[in-house]
Formats: C-alpha cells, sequence, structure tokens
C-alpha cells in the first residue's frame, strides 16, 4: 500500500477512534479513570479550547465547522467530566463557569472572550483540585532534545516546524512550533498535557511510555523552539540585572503563563526573560523565591483552603508558611528587630491554632492579613538593614547561637576524659562529632542536589534528634554526678584504672557527641543558604568574615572550658559537668518539643509564661510540661546519687 493511504487509512481510523470516544466519553470510558486524571483532562480540554477556538470563529463567524464542533464538544465534556469530579465546596461554580462557557461557544461569541473565560475556567480547576502543574524537578533539556529527535521529528520535523517526513497528508498537519500567533498563547504546561494525554481525533496519541519527568522536560524544550538565540541572550540580560525575579519565582509560574500572558504583564523584554528561563530552567533553582514570598504564596494558599472547606490541607499550608520561609530569616530579622520576630512567630502560631479550632472563614483571612503585613515590615526591616556590618554579625551570631550548645557538651565530655587519664575514649567522641559533620554534609548535598527536605521533615528530625540527646545527656549527666563524690570517685578509680571505661558508657558519649552536633549542623546551613541569598553578591566576604570570627569564638570558648574545667578539684569538675549537661539537657528537651510543633506533630497550646529560646523555654503547656518532667528526673538523679554515695 503506498505511504500517503496508509496515512489516509491512519486518520480514518483515528476520526473513528474520536467519534467513538466521543458517544461513551460519558459513560463506562471515563468512570474508570481517577479524579485527578479527570482533573488533568479538564484543563487539557479547556487548553485546546482557549488556543484553537479563536482560529475558527471570528466575528461571530465560523470558518471552520468540524473545528467549531470539537470545540463545542470539549466543552461538553469537560462539563461532563466536573459534574464527576468529587463533591467540592468550589464545585458548583465550576459548573455554572463551565455551562458558561459551553453557551458562549454555541452562540459563536468572539474568539477572544472565549479564550478569556477558558483559561480563567482552567486556571480556578487547577487550584481547586490541586492539580499538578509543574515539574518535580529542573528538567533536563539535553536529554529532551534526544527525546524529541526520537519520537517526535518525524511529523513535527528537526526544529519543529511541522514538515517531518511522516507529515505529508496528515490532517490537521502537525504543530509548527514557530508559528507566532499559536505558541504564544501555549503554556509550558499545555504542552506537557499534549504529550501526556495526546489530542483525541488526530494522529497526536499521548506518549505513557515516557516518564513524567521525561515528557516534562520534552514540553520545556519544545517551549524553545519559537524563540531565537537573541532573545534568550537578552533575557538571559534581563534576569541577571534582576528583572522577571518576582514573576518567576518558581517553575510553576514559568509553566503556566503564556508568551502572551507574560507580554501583558510585563512587555516583550518580559517574555524575552521567559524564553531564557524556559531554556535554562535551572536559573530559577539557583535564584530560587525569597523566603517572605514562600511564606506570603503558602499563606494564600491556607486562606484558599480554608475557605474551600479543607480545614486539614490550610492547616498544613500555614505551618509550611513557617517552615519552608519565615523560618530561614528569623535568626537574620532575630539580630535586626528581635521583638518583631517574635510578634511574627506568636501571629503564625495563632493562625494554626485558628485553623484547628475551626473558627470562621472571616477570622482567619483576618488573621492572614495581620501576618502579611508583619511580613512586609520584616521585609522592610531586613532589606534595610542587610547592611555589610548587619550581615557580619548575623552570620557571626548564627554560628555562634546554634554551635554553643554542642561546644559546650564536647568540651565537658572531653575534659573528663582528658581529667581522668581515659585519653582512649577520645577516639568515641571523635568518632560522634566527626560522623555528624559527614552525615549533615551528606544531608545537605541531597537536599539540594538529589531530593527536596521539606521543613516540617527538618524540624521532625531536628525535634527528634534533641530529645533523644536530652535523653542521653541526663544518662550521662547522672553517671558523672554519681563520681563526685571523693568515695565514689576512689572506689571508680580503684575497680577502672587499669581498664578504660565500660563500653556502654563510652558509646553513650560517642551518641551525645554525634547528637549534639548533628542537631544544629543542617539548620546551621539552611540559614546561611538564606542569609547568602538575602545580601547579595556584596555581601558575601561579610557573610564568610562573621562565620570565621564565630568559628574562632567558638574555639576559644571550647579551649577556656578545656583548660579551666581541668584545673578544678574532681568533686567540684563532676558536679559543674554534670549540672552543664543537666541544664543542656533541659534547653534540648524544651527545643525538641518546639521543633516538633512547629512540625504540627505536636499541637502547640500557648500559656502566659516567660520566652527564652536560649534556655529552651516556649510558652507552650506541652514544651514547659517536657522540661518539668526533665527538671524532675534530674533532682531524682540527685537524690539517687547522693544516697549510693552514702552506702560506699
Amino acid at each position: 500500500m503506498h505511504p500517503a493511504n496508509k496515512l489516509s487509512v491512519t486518520v480514518i481510523f483515528h476520526s473513528l477512534v474520536f467519534l467513538i470516544l466521543s458517544i461513551f466519553i460519558t459513560s463506562q470510558t471515563m468512570a474508570a479513570i481517577s479524579a485527578d486524571e479527570k482533573a488533568q483532562t479538564v484543563v487539557h480540554m479547556l487548553d485546546y479550547i482557549s488556543v484553537d477556538y479563536p482560529e475558527f470563529v471570528k466575528n461571530g463567524k465560523v470558518l471552520n465547522q468540524s473545528e467549531f464542533e470539537e470545540q463545542l464538544e470539549f466543552s461538553t465534556q469537560a462539563l461532563t467530566l466536573l459534574k464527576e469530579m468529587p463533591a467540592n465546596a468550589e464545585q458548583s461554580i465550576l459548573l455554572d463557569k463551565g455551562q458558561v462557557l459551553r453557551s458562549a461557544i454555541n452562540s459563536k461569541v468572539d474568539g477572544g472572550e472565549v479564550s478569556k473565560q477558558a483559561n480563567a475556567l482552567r486556571a480556578d480547576v487547577i487550584r481547586v483540585y490541586k492539580v499538578a502543574v509543574t515539574p518535580k524537578s529542573t528538567p533536563n533539556l539535553l536529554k529532551a532534545s534526544q527525546l524529541y529527535a526520537a519520537n517526535c521529528a518525524v511529523c513535527h520535523g528537526a526544529t519543529g516546524r511541522g514538515d517531518g517526513p511522516l507529515s505529508k497528508g496528515m490532517d490537521p498537519q502537525p504543530s509548527d512550533f514557530h508559528e507566532e500567533a499559536r505558541m504564544k498563547v501555549r503554556s509550558i504546561y499545555g504542552l506537557y498535557n499534549t504529550i501526556a494525554l495526546g489530542v483525541a481525533g488526530t494522529p497526536m496519541r499521548p506518549f505513557t511510555e515516557i516518564t513524567e519527568e521525561d515528557r516534562w522536560a520534552l514540553a520545556f524544550f519544545v517551549g524553545t523552539l519559537r524563540h531565537t538565540q537573541e532573545d534568550v541572550n537578552q533575557g538571559e540580560s534581563a534576569w541577571n540585572n534582576g528583572e522577571g525575579k518576582k514573576d518567576f519565582q518558581n517553575l510553576r509560574a514559568l509553566a503556566t503563563q503564556t508568551p502572551d500572558e507574560v507580554e501583558q504583564q510585563g512587555g516583550k523584554s518580559l517574555v524575552q526573560v521567559q524564553a531564557y528561563l524556559t531554556s535554562h530552567p535551572e536559573a530559577i533553582k539557583v535564584a530560587g523565591p525569597s523566603p517572605l514570598d514562600v511564606s506570603r504564596e503558602k499563606l494564600v494558599q491556607s486562606l484558599a483552603a480554608y475557605q474551600a472547606g479543607d480545614a486539614g490541607a490550610a492547616r498544613q499550608l500555614a505551618i509550611t508558611a513557617y517552615l519552608e520561609g519565615f523560618e530561614l530569616v528569623e535568626s537574620s530579622l532575630d539580630n535586626t528587630d528581635g521583638a518583631l520576630r517574635q510578634k511574627i512567630e506568636l501571629e503564625m502560631m495563632a493562625l494554626r491554632a485558628a485553623i484547628s479550632a475551626g473558627k470562621p472563614v472571616e477570622e482567619v483571612s483576618k488573621q492572614v492579613k495581620v501576618i502579611e503585613a508583619l511580613l512586609n515590615q520584616a521585609d522592610e526591616a531586613l532589606s534595610e538593614n542587610l547592611s555589610a556590618t548587619t550581615a557580619f554579625i548575623s552570620a557571626l551570631l548564627i554560628l555562634l547561637r546554634e554551635g554553643l550548645e554542642a561546644i559546650l557538651v564536647l568540651a565537658a565530655i572531653i575534659s573528663f576524659v582528658v581529667k581522668t587519664g581515659r585519653r582512649d575514649a577520645l577516639r568515641y567522641i571523635h568518632y560522634g562529632w566527626i560522623a555528624a559533620v559527614a552525615l549533615g554534609i551528606l544531608t545537605w548535598v541531597v537536599a539540594n542536589y538529589v531530593l527536596t527536605i521539606s521543613g516540617a521533615n527538618r524540624e521532625l528530625t531536628e525535634g527528634i534528634t534533641a530529645l533523644v540527646a536530652a535523653i542521653m545527656l541526663l544518662y550521662v549527666g547522672y553517671w558523672l554526678h554519681s563520681k563526685s563524690y571523693a568515695q565514689a570517685w576512689q572506689k571508680f578509680i580503684r575497680e577502672h584504672v587499669t581498664a578504660a571505661l565500660e563500653k556502654k558508657t563510652m558509646w553513650a558519649m560517642a551518641s551525645v557527641s554525634f547528637l549534639a552536633v548533628y542537631r544544629e549542623l543542617f539548620e546551621i546551613i539552611l540559614f546561611y543558604q538564606a542569609l547568602w541569598v538575602q545580601v547579595g553578591d556584596d555581601g558575601h566576604v561579610a557573610v564568610l568574615s562573621g562565620v570565621g570570627a564565630a568559628a574562632i569564638l567558638l574555639a576559644v570558648i571550647g579551649w577556656a572550658i578545656l583548660k579551666y574545667s581541668i584545673r578544678l578539684p574532681i568533686g567540684p569538675f563532676f558536679g559543674v559537668t554534670s549540672g552543664l549537661l543537666a541544664l543542656l539537657a533541659v534547653v534540648f528537651a524544651g527545643n525538641g518539643i518546639a521543633a516538633l510543633q512547629e512540625a504540627g506533630v505536636i499541637e502547640a497550646d500557648r500559656i502566659n509564661f516567660v520566652t527564652v529560646p536560649l534556655l529552651g523555654v516556649h510558652p507552650t503547656m506541652q514544651g514547659i510540661t517536657t522540661q518539668a518532667i526533665i527538671l524532675a528526673l534530674v533532682m531524682i538523679g540527685i537524690w539517687m546519687s547522693r544516697r549510693q554515695a552514702k552506702s560506699v
């Protein structure tokens, strides 16, 4: 059979398939797909209506009857699928908009108005049903070019002009990705949907055999074909000068906006920025949104979820607004306006409480506005005060504050083994902190280059680590205190003078060494990442200087503790060291509970009490109660060690 005849048969076959799908679309066929797939299909159909309808209906006249009927059919199918979606507070509104859109198409309303309605409804469906509209990782365009050559060039042509070897005789013709009028109203997400779902009634089939990650990469690659190298170069220059940073804060913003929408917002220059970012999506990850912008975005999403009746999602988004945003600038803001930092923290906690308590939407909305106003104040405080001096102080205090606890623990344990002559135990302590540093670096690498570690998981890790560290500190502190009496010490010397420390004690010290360092390290790295972005290129030297100064101060503090604690008589030495470890156990316990509360694992019932973060004191019933229990255990340990000393 002649290739052209084969192609005609193929086109006829696909047309029959489309007709059959149209007949059964409202029954068994569509009932079998999941709600998520239905939402994706609705979005895909609306995207095609917004792009194709204006081409075939102009000034109330139908230019292509078959295409017009297809647009009408798409709007009908979209309505049907919306009716089958899970119940939602806004479902009726979506159906009303869908009906208005279908009526507009049936009445042959002007293409621009129909396109506007379709785009608005598409955005609502994405928001209400939380449709995934962005890649999970930065697309690999090099691999995408290979995928295009293997799967797409045969129809669309090597350069995307719709002139591939199989394009002759196709009806409709393969898309020309250089066609300005058509491509300016296509988003990358629209291209992704076409690759993933295909186009019924045409030879464009769904490429389900390609992974989701590769389909996204392919969509980005196709999106680059319409742009000239000059546009990309101009866009790169504008991006490096700060243009588009607020418009394209993440891959979602890049993938969901059409070039036409972008041009309306910021003109040709912003379209060129979009062209550059489509070709180099990794640039968005490097720039990234500011932490406070992340907080604002999540707060808006939280309120929208609460208005839609999804309190669970609203609470989780409110937690994310703190963990993934504001928490990363807390240290910097603390150094410029500590009172504002504490107020924002309290108001964000109050928002979570209001959501959990099921307060009226108006009250939750008011609380969100209060937080947004405070975030604006924080923005001003940070932008005005992040001079070189402030950057230096912020960098110094972050490491000094977060590292002091770890230094105190390490110095206390090291001074003990040195004073007792049991240097054989030193290697266990070094094993602990070296392993913590290695794991901290590995965690950072994984978080930046392999997968995203959420703020909730970070806080969960920190909380559990802090509580385990508190328990280990209690054990080691009790062991030290039990040797603080002369009789007990003499007995210990007699029994262990020729032997190493008990294995369980050495491994306990190694565990404390590990936990004390690891619980702080990854959070320190995250704080420095946020500060690094805030200060800009001019402030990087100041940040590095602050880090260096803090490291020197911590080394001096550790040296002083080692030097002067070893000179203490054995009784006071053990007493002071065990007391220090007991205090740190209380601090770790308070901060551990606070971290779990920030992660949303434990409720936070506020009480009228002082706030002393340096001592792990946070005014919640759960935190204060835990610290009281730790103090009680310390008192019991002191009583037991005294009782044992009297019996020696």
